[in-house]
């Protein structure tokens, strides 16, 4: 195992989206994750689940945590641990027993990482929600979508992933690297509405300082023409970010505005935002004169900041992403591969996805659990 987290062991209590995508990316950064899943989820005919990205990397225990044996064996495992992750509701953990509490008591260097929508506390911390909920109350979601239509959700990148297991994996690591200076453990709270908050300081800048008017009439939401999605003849589509002067011009001249080519005059001043919705009538009728890919083609090469917009399948094939390796085969199934790069200890992808309760026995036994004592846990149904 490679990775510059080679050597540190992260106990995972098995949970869905931004729990499991914070795993796959310690698990990428070379730690030894050993994935905690409910015994009921085990089954003798379960295959591997080959397409399970988000569940690469790490070997799974089956589980039943409600069983006092299975208490015992996850706090037995929090012995060896550097670090474990967990995703249920507040209160959860310390109900079954094995809260930040009991594992700070076997293990005073633990980092216990917990992943929320809403955090540990608050008057909505008990409340169920999703991605577009926790983007809803950090402001995010007001953010995206175009002028006078309705906020359009960004799939769950800014909450599950982008301000929550990202989030979470970024915490853990911090309180690892403290805990190697002071020997003490601590709990990291991630919640999915602090971190998507948090990527939006930018726009709170702009806000700040007057330069952030109502959604999509601003330079990054589509209010700009220079900073905008065309569609071509072909349906395709192609991004236009064209912000700074010189690549502006470099964009005004390819597209063949900067020689009048629509007949309609000279080009206004860049920030001129009066002539903003005019301007994008104007080139979204240019770019519908020629295809994604012919556009593409004059482009390339260039400083103008446009490109097309690439679906999943082309992105993977696309020349940069092959040179740089951006996705990789695994089993048959492209997936993105581990990120950032490192120059002396490479991310790795450490294994395919586990079914659940797959290396029960072996995972137990490289943790120091005896062959008697797995078999006493199995016979007494602590774990499958």
């Amino acid at each position: 195992m490679s990775g510059p987290l080679s050597g540190y062991r992260i106990v995972e209590l098995t949970g869905i989206g931004p729990g499991p995508f914070a795993g796959m990316v310690l698990s990428d950064m070379g730690a030894e994750i050993l994935r905690v899943d409910r015994s009921q989820a085990v089954s003798d005919a379960a295959a591997t689940p080959v397409n399970d990205i988000l569940g690469r990397g790490r070997r799974s225990v089956g589980v039943d945590l409600k069983h006092p044996g299975g208490r015992d064996t996850v706090l037995r495992l929090v012995e060896k641990a550097d670090a474990l992750i967990e995703g249920y509701r507040p209160g959860v953990t310390e109900r079954l027993g094995i809260g930040p509490d009991d594992c700070l008591a076997r293990n005073p260097k633990l980092v216990y990482g917990r992943m929320t929508g809403w955090g540990q506390d608050g008057p909505v911390a008990s409340t169920a929600g999703h991605d577009i909920d926790y983007i809803s109350l950090s402001g995010a979601l007001s953010l995206v979508g175009r002028a006078g239509e309705v906020p359009v959700p960004p799939v769950n990148l800014l909450g599950d992933f982008g301000g929550g297991g990202m989030l979470l994996a970024f915490g853990v690591v911090c309180a690892l690297l403290e805990a190697s200076r002071s020997g003490q453990g601590q709990v990291v709270d991630a919640a999915m509405v602090d971190g998507s908050a948090l990527l939006t300081a930018m726009i709170w800048s702009f806000r700040a300082g007057g330069q952030w008017g109502e959604r999509g009439t601003n330079m990054l939401d589509t209010g700009a023409w220079f900073y905008e999605v065309y569609e071509t003849a072909d349906g395709g589509y192609l991004s236009f970010g064209s912000i700074e002067p010189q690549f502006f011009a470099e964009m005004v001249r390819i597209v063949g505005l900067a020689d009048d080519v629509d007949g309609k005059g000279p080009v206004p001043d860049q920030w001129d935002r009066a002539s903003w919705p005019a301007m994008k009538e104007r080139l979204a009728a240019v770019v519908r004169t020629r295809t994604r890919d012919e556009w593409a083609a004059d482009f390339e090469g260039s400083d103008a900041c446009v490109f097309p917009v690439l679906d999943l399948e082309e992105a993977a094939a696309h020349p940069h992403n092959v040179h740089r390796q951006t996705f990789t085969e695994r089993d048959g199934v492209t997936q993105p591969s581990p990120a950032p790069r490192f120059s002396r200890t490479p991310a790795s992808i450490a294994g395919p996805p586990a079914a659940a309760g797959q290396h029960t026995d072996g995972a137990l036994a490289d943790w120091g659990f005896s062959a008697a004592e797995i078999s006493e846990l199995r016979a007494a149904g602590a774990v499958r």
